[in-house]
């Protein structure tokens, strides 16, 4: 309870200050009831996110409902959408009061000192006028949060690149591999069709493989439920290979027992078989073309602290040294990093988990998330001399129902023979 303690006094001490700022917003409006209407409803914001956080924490406790889950993500959503505006809000009217208290300590001016009034238009004091400004500013990112939830997270963005690779085999030039990854599938619960038309975007790109680097589920194996028929309709020459996430163990829900949570990944399990998933845990695959082949390497996920570090890449190389070209699936792009690039000649890498943040700009030369302060390689294609990590940002969402400058994502990656490793 302390946290939800915490969490509840850090927004009404927002609110109150916020409502200082709103207060004199409405000095110019002469009804009363409508005044009256707006505070009401100032207030009514904040009493519905600590009501419903609190709602979700007392019936959450060993709840495996998945209404439970998903709506703990609106809320999240709800709180984004009103407090980072009303943030932006309150900057503004902190540096009115800052200028303010400058004033009054400097040159002891009077607050209330007539501003130039615009254009055809009655005077307004400084502090309306900065805070006024401060509205007009907080819209911006209320409108960005409000359609991140109800229009693009579910805008899907194809992006493809083409990379050259000199030990490739000749039979596997123009192999064509389409990576997804983070579907967390509860998420998609009521939106059948959303997920219907990603799953055809897929099979329109005419894959060789399909690769899926983890994170199928938030914590459940039941959130497949109604959707694995659909999901094992993915279709490529040589199938779908996959791995787990940090969410796919079930780690952030409270289990009433070790055999429960055993049973959800033994059911997590038997979904993926269901579905044609190929799962990779520590190990590798042989693709045969022709008379050629290339492993496919899969681990465990393996993150640095506080996510878990059950992959084991000594385990999954195993075999598969005599191979021309290696390609590795695994969830965290910190695993590259931090054991591919320093001890292995694995060609290339697919990895997810970061979601680009679910926020950002990618216009141009722009490619900027504040995921990057934890994630340095976060989104899209990196490479260190002759190895290549591809971190795709995820098709589904967690935590913040929406996606902001950064839509949901499928990747179509064509490996092509050729002397230089230089993505084209």
């Amino acid at each position: 309870m302390f946290p939800l303690i915490v969490f509840s006094v850090i927004l009404l001490l927002t609110d109150l200050y916020a409502f200082k700022g709103f207060s004199l917003l409405l000095k110019d409006i002469k009804s009363l009831w409508f005044k009256r209407l707006l505070k009401i409803f100032f207030w009514i914001v904040p009493a519905a996110v600590i009501l419903s956080v609190y709602l979700v924490f007392i019936v959450n406790t060993g709840n495996k409902e998945l209404w439970i889950h998903n709506g703990l993500h609106y809320i999240i959503g709800f709180t984004v959408v009103f407090y980072v505006p009303k943030i932006v809000f309150i900057v503004f009217h902190f540096l009115e009061d800052l200028i303010h208290l400058t004033v009054k300590l400097t040159r002891g001016l009077r607050f209330q000192k007539p501003a130039k009034s615009f254009k055809g238009g009655e005077k307004i004091t400084r502090s309306v006028f900065i805070t006024r400004l401060g509205v007009i500013v907080a819209a911006f990112p209320f409108w960005g949060a409000l359609n991140g939830i109800t229009r693009w997270r579910f805008n899907y963005n194809v992006i493809r690149e083409k990379i050259a690779f000199p030990n490739l085999p000749e039979t596997f030039d123009g192999f064509r591999i389409v990576q997804i990854s983070d579907l967390h599938i509860g998420g998609f619960r009521g939106y059948y069709d959303k997920l219907a038309e990603a799953v055809e975007i897929i099979n329109s790109q005419n894959a060789d493989a399909v690769f899926f680097t983890g994170d199928l589920v938030n914590n459940f194996s039941s959130e497949l439920d109604g959707f694995t028929e659909l999901l094992g309709g993915i279709s490529s020459r040589y199938g779908t290979f996959s791995v787990l996430g940090n969410h796919d163990y079930g780690d952030y829900f409270q289990w009433s027992s070790k055999e429960a949570k055993e049973r959800n990944m033994t059911e997590l399990l038997e979904a993926k078989e269901k579905m044609k998933f190929r799962l990779l845990n520590n190990s590798s695959y042989i693709l045969s073309k022709d008379d050629s082949e290339i492993a496919v390497i899969g681990v465990e996920n393996w993150g640095l602290p506080p996510f878990p570090q059950y992959g084991d890449l000594e385990k999954a190389l195993q075999g598969t040294s005599g191979y021309p070209f290696k390609m590795l699936l695994t969830h965290d792009p910190t695993h590259w990093d931090e054991e591919v690039l320093p001890r292995t000649d694995i060609d290339i890498t697919f990895a997810g988990h970061t979601h680009g943040m679910q926020f950002g700009v990618e216009t141009g030369n722009i490619k900027w998330s504040p995921i990057r302060r934890m994630y340095p390689r976060w989104g899209g294609l990196y490479r260190e001399e002759d190895q290549f990590l591809y971190v795709n940002r995820g098709l589904g969402f967690t935590g913040f129902p929406g996606r902001v400058g950064m839509p949901p994502e499928i990747t179509v990656i064509d490996l092509v023979r050729g002397d230089s490793r230089e993505a084209v």
